[in-house]
């Protein structure tokens, strides 16, 4: 097993690595009849994507021998109704300016082809923008 989901009440939920113990919580959103004091679990799918993109990034910079340390992806998800899913997610990526223009090509599509990315139904509108200013 990777994770144990518990429902404590109150439409929130624990959610534990079970390898690390590490936990966090989830509540439903303020606009579904929740209290929104946390992530939704649909705020984890879009945060998952930006995590993974960052993550792959990192590994295959780590191989270019480059720094991506203190990048940043801010995250917005937009929700469509009948049935309630999620329509787009935006991601904006601000990355090391000091990196060459091959390697960010290389960089953003790994990000681009990151297992989350393909893991999500092709109905997501994936809006993706790379900034290379930090």
């Amino acid at each position: 097993m990777t994770s144990k989901v518990t429902y404590t009440g109150s439409l929130r939920t624990t959610c534990t690595h079970l390898r690390s113990g590490n936990e966090f919580i989830t509540d439903a959103p303020i606009d579904n009849s929740g209290l929104g004091e946390a992530f939704s679990p649909t705020d984890t799918v879009a945060t998952g994507l930006a995590s993974c993109m960052l993550t792959v990034m990192g590994i295959k910079a780590n191989s270019l021998e480059v720094d991506l340390k203190d990048s940043v992806a801010e995250v917005t998800k937009h929700m469509a109704s009948d049935p309630r899913r999620i329509s787009k997610i935006e991601i904006k990526f601000t990355l090391p300016s000091d990196i060459s223009p091959k390697h960010r090509k290389i960089l953003e599509n790994t990000a681009n082809t990151c297992p989350v990315h393909y893991s999500l139904h092709p109905d997501i509108e994936k809006t993706i923008s790379y900034n290379w200013e930090l």
